[in-house]
Formats: C-alpha cells, structure tokens, sequence
C-alpha cells in the first residue's frame, strides 16, 4: 500500500475518533446539567380550571366546567366532580426533585411519545403536561411543561391519569347505617322492620329488631338483620350498564317492576359529628330472560320423580350463575351485581331473618326448668348468686354444660306451619327472669326420619334436625339416671 494512501486512512479514522469524542464530551456536559431542585414548576388553583383532558393508552377524555363539570362528549354523564379535583389538585403546587436544562432529545426520556399527554386550563392560559418515562433508578416520573426541561417528579401524575371513563363515573352510593329505624320489603314478601330497644315483644335480651305482620311484633335476629344490613352497605356499585337509563331500559333489566325494594331508614353521624336522618331505596331485579327461563326449568323439575332430580343433580355440581341488577332510588344508573350479591339481598323474607333457634332466650336467664320424657315428669331448679347461677335436679347440683349445648342446638333446618300428627318426643316448660315472658314451652314430635317437629308456645315452628333431638334426651337421661 503506498504511503499517501495509509495517511488518508489514518486520516480518517483520526477524523471519526474526533467526531465520537465530541458526542461524548458534548453528552457528558449535557448529563452535567442535571440538577436536584425544589422548584415549583406549576401553580394553578383547582377552581379556576375552566377544562380538563387527558390522553392515554386506552384513549382521550375531555371535561368541561359550566358551573359543574360536564363529559365533553355527553352532558348526560354523571361527573364525579371530586375525582377532578383529586386530579387537579396536584397542579396547584406542582414540585419537581430534579431538573434537566437545555434538552436535545426528548425521545430519550420519553417525551417524543409520551404515555400520557394533559391539557388544563383557565380563562387566561392553557399548559400542556406530557408523562415520559418512569425513571426506575429514582423511582420518579419523567415530565414536560414546554418550557424546554424536563423534570422528575416524586408524585407520579399517572397515578390519576391512567383513568379511563368508567373511573370519572359519579357512582352512587351506599350509606353505612349508625342504625336503622325501619326497613320497607317490597317483594315476594310486602313488610316491614321496626327498630325497638327494651321491647316487651320479645324474650331475648338482645333483639332490637321486629317485622310487623298482622299487627303483630315478631322479634327477629339481630345478627341476621345486621349481616343483611352488611351485606347493602358493602355492595359494590361500580359495575354499571347503563348511566343514562330509559323506560325501555329499565324493563330491559327488570328493573320496571322490581323482584325486590328495600327502603331503609337511617341515621348517622356527619363530619361534625351531629345526627343525621336520610332514606334510602334499593331496587333489585334478575335479568328478566334469565328469570323466565329458570321459571320454565323450575316447573319441570317439579314434575320429575325424585329419583330422576337427585341423578340430575349428581350429575351438575356447578352453582347456576345468575345476571342480576341493582338501582339506587329514581337514579338514572344501573349496575350489575354478582351471584352472590343477588342471592344475599334476596334473602329478605321474615323466615330469612328471624331467630333459627327453638329457644334464643340467654340460658342464664332460665330459672327451672320442667321436663316431660316418656311418660315422666323432672324439673331442674336453679339458684342464682350474683351473675352466676347454678342448676340442679333434687338436691344435687349439675354439670348442665351438655344440656345446655344440647338445647341451644335446638335449630330450624326450615319454617313450617304444620300442625304435628304423629307422637311427641319430648316436652319443656321453660321458665326465665322475665317479667314479659316469665315461661316458654316447647314440644318436639317425631316428623320422618330425617327431622322432628318443633312447636313453641302452641305454635309449629319449624323442623329440627332429629339428631339434635336425641342429643337434648340423652343429656336429660344423663341427669335423670345419673
């Protein structure tokens, strides 16, 4: 090779050393102009934003403020006016923890194609806010407000920005009771639920709640009546249908002539911890086809043989999924529900809710006890010395612990009005420090193999679990002989 030519050569490559020398010198003093910083980068007050838009991956959203926020796209839509403030507040005193001056490439933090762009703005000035990159080594937000840096931010704008607009929908919602004063069912069942402390209607001590039937006061459980009162509180209504219902819609969803309205009044505690009264209606239906059809089915099945249902359902062990939908009061948004939820708030009826106990008086508060047993009578007294009491049979005291477990056992398996027909099992006089309801009697007669036939005060009641009936005889035998 001639030696200009090698020159040449050397030349060049001398020539592009220097070009790769200068990017880096010039890189290296442009990453020299990153700097920590407090600065606030952006002041704007929430109340003068007169619009609002963000841009996404899942799409754009636009807002407008005419004396309340409006959907750009449907004045119809229910805004969640205190979403947009969250979302505006963290421009009122937006703050950065670095800033990099006198960008050249934007691309490198993300910026030339942002994950989020947003646009703001007042009567007197618009900002454009662009999310770049999430910087992983600082854990923080790259960000651009035009102004030629670019800034990392600890509050993360895309915590709020990522929303779509299902997130901006201004839900309703359901209140958490201090307590309820009545509760309305408009159903299979039309009645209703009064709250009553100190009731003479009752022998348990802790029933506060009563369903009026017949102009009667029927004590129910107040755990039973809780969870269901639990069971609204803790619905959750996000999943809407529609937010803009019609007639037509609301017969689409059964919602027309409801399965099921609760109507609840309450009280409760505000922020400056005064009382307040409110009323509030639920309105429950299943998808109207759905329901249809399970009726048809349901009028079959009462036709097979039994042994034909049982091979059925051995053969489908799967729960059968339910399209349910729920509505708050006259408002214009219904949501669908779970399974779940459904079958939960259709559990209204009296039979839902009251005491599933043959005796739900506090054992303590049994003072004797008189028993008839095969054509014999016994009677357990007791003696109380300050909160406790002892029992006895004659004049040996007891260890009552498996009387005691075997009576309160005595539980419903289902309500019934039957009257008995076949041979009483066993019978009890019970006897409480009571002044309202100084004694209850309870009768237990065989009924199938299965259960026996519990009737309280006169009244059929409901059906037992047989078992439970041998477990209250032996344990009266185990005093008896003993």
């Amino acid at each position: 090779m001639k030696r200009s030519k090698k020159i040449y050569i050397l030349l060049g490559i001398l020539a592009v050393a220097c070009i790769v020398t200068f990017g880096v010198t010039r890189l290296e003093d442009h990453k020299e102009q990153i700097k920590n910083s407090d600065e606030i980068i952006l002041e704007v007050p929430s109340d003068s934003v007169q619009s609002l838009s963000w841009k996404n991956e899942s799409g754009t959203f636009a807002f407008h403020k005419d004396e309340k926020w409006i959907y750009d796209e449907d004045e119809d839509f229910p805004v969640d006016e205190e979403k947009i403030n969250e979302f505006l507040k963290q421009f009122q005193a937006f703050g950065v923890s670095f800033v990099i001056e006198g960008v050249k490439d934007y691309g490198q933090y993300g910026l030339d194609d942002p994950v989020c762009t947003i646009n703001l703005a007042t009567e007197d000035k618009s900002y454009k806010i662009l999310l770049g990159n999430y910087s992983k080594m600082d854990s923080e937000r790259y960000v651009s407000i035009g102004d030629g840096n670019v800034y990392l931010v600890k509050n993360d704008p895309l915590d709020y920005f990522d929303a779509v607009l299902s997130d901006m929908i201004d839900h309703d919602e359901t209140p958490k009771f201090d307590r309820v004063t009545k509760i309305q069912f408009r159903g299979d069942e039309d009645y209703s639920i009064v709250y009553e402390e100190d009731s003479a209607n009752t022998y348990c001590a802790d029933d506060v709640y009563f369903a009026q039937q017949d102009g009667k006061k029927l004590p129910l459980d107040t755990s039973r009546v809780g969870q269901y009162l639990g069971n609204i509180s803790n619905l959750n209504l996000t999943d809407y249908v529609t937010y803009n219902v019609t007639e037509k819609g609301l017969r689409k969803y059964g919602l027309d002539a409801p399965e099921l309205t609760v109507t609840m009044d309450y009280t409760s505690e505000n922020e400056d911890g005064d009382e307040t009264s409110d009323t509030f209606v639920l309105n429950i239906s299943r998808d109207p086809k759905e329901k249809k059809t399970a009726e048809e089915a349901a009028k079959k099945e009462e036709k097979k043989t039994a042994k034909e249902t049982a091979k059925e359902e051995s053969d489908s062990s799967e729960e059968e999924e339910i399209t349910a939908y729920a509505r708050v009061g006259e408002s214009q948004i219904v949501y669908q529900i779970s399974s779940d939820d459904y079958k939960e708030l259709m559990a209204a009826s009296y039979d839902s809710l009251r005491h599933p106990e043959v005796l739900s008086a506090d054992f303590a508060d049994i003072s004797q006890i008189d028993i008839s047993l095969e054509g014999n009578d016994y009677t357990i007294t007791s003696e109380k010395k300050r909160d406790k009491r002892n029992y006895f049979y004659g004049e040996e005291e007891l260890e009552i612990a498996d009387f005691q477990n075997a009576l309160e056992a005595l539980s419903a398996d289902s309500f019934t009005d039957e009257q008995p027909t076949q041979k009483e099992e066993i019978s009890l006089t019970v006897y409480l420090d009571n002044e309202n309801y100084p004694k209850v009697q309870i009768k237990l007669y065989q009924y199938d193999g299965t259960h026996c036939l519990a009737v309280v005060d006169g009244k059929p009641v409901s059906l037992i679990n047989r078992s439970n009936v041998v477990d209250l005889i032996e344990a009266v035998h185990a005093i008896v002989l003993n």
